[in-house]
């Protein structure tokens, strides 16, 4: 495993506050804030997708369009670490690496309540009906096996810190698995919390992401900063050093 070398001059993507964690020929990891989609939907929304294509443009001077593919996604309200892949060989070999789950996927989350267990396993079973998912008792013909692993760092307050390990990768898996413990994240309505957080966000971030290099073939390990107002003191820099957790703190420059 390598972690990623060290920038004599770091990048920025569009503003200073916006790290970019990552870039060569064949790669590219941004941080994604919270509220921003990773891909376009029907809303028509800015998406980091297009952002990514249009930045590499301007910094490239590339004619014509650019290429840039989603490997994996966040969630729209979860913010950090995000992979795309600049070449066809790039996106078709780490796209294998998530359907392989040779991937390792870190994250850090902030819930209600006091967990009992310092650490466990969990293994559920997440069925989607009607746009709707749950965990169910049993395994079904429409249910999905999902495994996480998680460790408490820190309680405090009536809430947790977590760091969650994903061994599946289903949808929303650490918000329903999390919800359905009694622990739901912070800000998340849709599962279970009791109020939102200021700009709609949720308590959880994609802290870290560790990869094959598609052509080197060494391990890569991508980490995303602790974004200002995150709610839990002390474990990342100082606010000003931080990216904001809120996409909307950069929309102005990107219009």
């Amino acid at each position: 495993m390598h972690a990623i070398p060290g920038k004599t001059k770091p990048l920025f993507f569009f503003d200073r506050r916006w790290p970019v964690l990552y870039e060569d020929n064949h790669l590219l990891a941004v941080y994604k804030p919270s509220g921003l989609l990773v891909q376009g939907d029907r809303t028509g929304d800015v998406c980091l997708l297009d952002l990514g294509k249009y930045w590499l443009k301007v910094r490239y001077h590339k004619p014509g369009k650019v290429f840039l593919a989603i490997v994996h996604r966040l969630d729209r309200p979860v913010a950090g670490v995000v992979l795309f892949a600049r070449t066809s060989k790039a996106a078709a070999r780490l796209s294998r690496q998530f359907r392989e789950r040779s991937v390792d996927k870190h994250y850090l989350a902030v819930v209600l309540g006091s967990v009992a267990e310092d650490a466990d396993r969990r293994i559920d079973h997440i069925e989607r009906r009607d746009r709707l998912s749950r965990v169910v008792p049993t395994p079904t013909g429409c249910s999905q096996e999902a495994r996480l692993c998680y460790t408490v760092l820190g309680r405090d307050s009536g809430k947790s810190l977590l760091k969650v390990f994903l061994e599946t990768g289903r949808r929303h898996q650490i918000r329903i698995q999390l919800a359905h413990m009694g622990h739901p994240i912070l800000g998340d309505l849709r599962y279970g919390a009791e109020t939102p957080l200021p700009d709609r966000q949720i308590a959880l971030l994609a802290h870290q992401l560790m990869v094959e290099h598609p052509t080197r073939g060494d391990r890569l390990l991508f980490s995303s900063p602790i974004p200002q107002q995150w709610p839990w003191a002390n474990i990342g820099p100082p606010g000003s050093q931080a990216p904001p957790w809120d996409w909307r703190a950069f929309d102005p420059i990107i219009r």
